[in-house]
């Protein structure tokens, strides 16, 4: 979310004068001035309520000294005692040298060393004196700390730098941890005291939540590590409260808005039904009586429909469009909308083949139709000629009116911006909505993201799917990729070669999309039909390609990841996707759901070279299970929610507290959000206007709130 949107998690009493304190310029702050002010800018601090809200992102545990026996080479550790020599190295220049003071106790020596050290520094290390020092212990010769922070004197009860828990924040350049733990104390002491609880003291209390201000406090400056977790996860329950809040407050207002109570009976199921040529599964089965029972109500469907790739998710869709047609006399429309033409264009394609024995009017919308078909199609749209519409963002465009749009369906809905989908959904009065998503959402995100809609998850693969086998090609490797590849060619079968760029940039060292396209025409499959499928070639040409690989004119593509969703080509059996490293798990999984979607299995090989031994067992994840939700789960743990929804997704927060790690926390905020706006469902009750005033402040606006107050 905008950071215009997040700027009100503190909330401040009537008193001007503190209100003005936390509203203030962070520059005002002792300690800040103009110039640390720019440099806090460039992280997102302008205010005094943005600087208490950075959070550290870990602590240095300074309270207790080791004996110099206890500490081992790669640990840091806090160190105490008595100075027995110090030496000092000259290096060519003679004007700075090497400083090395050696430090004992009673079980054992340590040697503290400074590079780069002036020749008098060594003064200030009295022989005899002891000596406190915190660092990354080594062994180089013997034990040793490298630029350690210190003081002179026994280890004191608490000072700047010993005898407590030091904050480490996420720092820019120019910033120092121990300017930023200065400025922050500062700030702590002229302003936290203003910041005032909007939530509700019971659910604190029951809880067993700290106060706001304490929670500031114990969050930058903790007594103890266990003081520290309970105050940033009051924080967390803080801002996930006031956004289930939010969302809590939506889902109420939709539930009262007037719907279209869709006649969704056994006859309509059973014409329906007779339209497909195979048995739905069990989890399709489930989902549909969930859609058609919302289908039912007298209020809008708002319903999310996740699964994993080719659980069926599109079936669903169109028994939703076709039971909301069914009612022929109202003249009803639905529309489909795909982010991207190539996966317009296979809808279209797929609703085609299942409603040859129908009569339904469909029409394809996209950016790339010729400008007498758009002004055919849009005509025919507004007069109610078309039933059934699928497009891209072709079909928000203002020019587009449809008479009577009763339902809609959104693919891929994390490819979309929040206001992208609301304009599809502006265009009836009030239609249903289902969205769909083949990128399994974690039940985390899920709850975080999604507690206005009702979730339906398919969890179960179509009967003779075969799961695709995943292996991890090292460099070594890849010849082995390629000769599994070229043995499905000799059996008539269609490969997948994807690259993570469409053209060469010559600060990546990484293979592009066309380099590939004439390595693999030229050298590697010579013999084989090869074409090129990248987002930037005009939208005839992708179709064209599209269709000759389909029929089989062309055996091998190489491709962007344009290829993610929407390509469905059953004789396509092996898919190698180069430099693995550079995509997300999620993204992985999705585009090895290009293949094996015919009768034979599927492969996939994961080029790639990891730079670590973590990003190799991240990878290794894909080879071990084919559960979208494990794999969703795993990459939000590694990589965070943001590549799960992009960044068009401008009614979603950019939580500053909440990390997704605390799956509790989420959902007592959650439960407690909601059972207090079932009880004062406008938040008019006295002791709540605090948050109702920090809801509307906050997400009015893009959580179309604006009608609840």
């Amino acid at each position: 979310m905008p950071s215009r949107a997040r700027k009100s998690l503190l909330t401040v009493t009537n008193s001007q004068a503190t209100t003005g304190l936390l509203q203030n310029e962070v520059r005002y702050v002792k300690g800040v001035g103009p110039k640390r002010a720019a440099l806090l800018a460039n992280m997102g601090i302008r205010t005094v309520r943005d600087l208490l809200l950075h959070l550290p992102r870990d602590y240095e545990d300074r309270r207790r000294p080791r004996p110099l026996a206890g500490v081992r080479a790669g640990e840091k550790a806090v160190i105490s005692g008595r100075i027995s020599t110090v030496t000092f190295r000259p290096t060519r220049s003679r004007a700075r040298g090497i400083l090395e003071v050696r430090v004992e106790d009673a079980t054992g020596a340590l040697e503290l060393v400074w590079f780069n050290a002036s020749p008098g520094w060594q003064r200030s290390f009295p022989d005899g004196e002891t000596i406190t020092a915190y660092g990354a212990v080594a062994f180089y010769g013997g034990l040793q700390m490298v630029s350690p922070d210190y003081e002179i004197g026994a280890m004191p009860a608490e000072s700047e730098k010993f005898g407590r828990i030091l904050p480490l924040y996420p720092l820019t350049e120019g910033l120092s941890q121990g300017v930023m733990r200065k400025v922050m104390r500062a700030a702590l002491e002229q302003s936290a005291s203003g910041a005032v609880d909007a939530l509700p003291r019971s659910f604190c209390r029951e809880r067993r939540l700290p106060e706001l201000a304490h929670a500031l406090w114990s969050v930058h400056f903790p007594s103890s590590t266990e003081q520290a977790r309970a105050a940033r996860r009051r924080l967390c329950y803080d801002e996930l409260f006031v956004f289930q809040t939010a969302l809590a407050l939506r889902r109420m207002t939709a539930r009262k808005a007037p719907g279209i109570a869709f006649r969704v009976g056994p006859n309509v199921d059973t014409r329906i039904r007779r339209l497909f040529p195979f048995a739905f599964t069990n989890a399709q089965n489930r989902v549909i009586k969930e859609v058609a029972a919302d289908m039912r109500a007298h209020h809008p469907m708002n319903r999310l429909l996740q699964g994993d790739v080719g659980c069926g998710k599109t079936v669903v869709a169109l028994y939703a469009m076709l039971a909301a047609l069914a009612e022929s006399s109202k003249g009803y429309q639905a529309a489909l909308m795909a982010p991207t033409e190539i996966l317009a264009e296979q809808h279209y394609l797929t609703l085609q083949s299942l409603l040859e024995k129908a009569r339904v009017r469909t029409a394809l919308l996209t950016s790339g139709a010729q400008p007498e078909e758009r002004r055919r199609h849009l005509k025919r749209l507004a007069k109610g000629e078309v039933d059934l519409v699928v497009g891209t963002h072709a079909l928000i465009q203002q020019d587009v009116e449809l008479r009577n749009l009763a339902l809609v369906v959104v693919d891929e809905q994390h490819r979309f911006g929040v206001r992208q989908r609301l304009a599809l959904r502006e265009k009836g009065l009030p239609p249903d909505v289902l969205i769909m998503t083949a990128t399994p959402i974690p039940r985390t995100l899920a709850l975080a993201y999604f507690a206005d809609m009702d979730v339906s998850v398919i969890d179960e693969m179509p009967p003779g799917r075969k799961p695709v086998t995943t292996e991890l090609c090292l460099p070594q490797d890849r010849p082995k990729a390629f000769e599994a590849a070229r043995e499905e060619l000799r059996a008539g079968r269609n490969v997948f070669v994807v690259y993570p760029l469409v053209e060469e940039n010559r600060e990546l060292d990484v293979t592009s999309a066309k380099e590939g396209y004439e390595q693999l025409s030229r050298s590697i499959f010579p013999e084989y039909a090869c074409c090129l499928l990248h987002g930037q070639m005009p939208q005839r040409a992708k179709r064209e390609v599209m269709e000759g690989f389909r029929d089989g004119r062309y055996q091998v593509m190489a491709a962007t990841t344009v290829v993610e969703v929407g390509i469905d080509v059953p004789r396509a059996t092996v898919i190698i996707i180069q430099h693995a490293e550079r995509l997300g798990l999620a993204q992985l999984h999705q585009l090895r759901g290009r293949v094996g979607r015919g009768e034979h299995a599927g492969k996939c090989f994961l080029l790639a070279d990891p730079s670590s031994e973590e990003a190799r067992r991240r990878l290794q994840v894909l080879t071990q299970t084919t559960d979208g939700f494990k794999i969703a789960e795993e990459d939000l743990r590694l990589r965070g929610p943001g590549q799960l929804f992009g960044t068009e997704q401008s009614g979603m927060p950019e939580f500053k507290c909440y990390d997704f790690s605390d799956r509790s926390v989420l959902q007592e905020a959650r439960d407690d959000a909601f059972s207090l706006v079932k009880a004062d469902a406008a938040l008019k009750q006295p002791e709540h206007a605090l948050l109702r005033r920090r809801v509307l402040d906050e997400y009015g606006k893009d959580l179309i709130l604006a009608d609840v107050g």
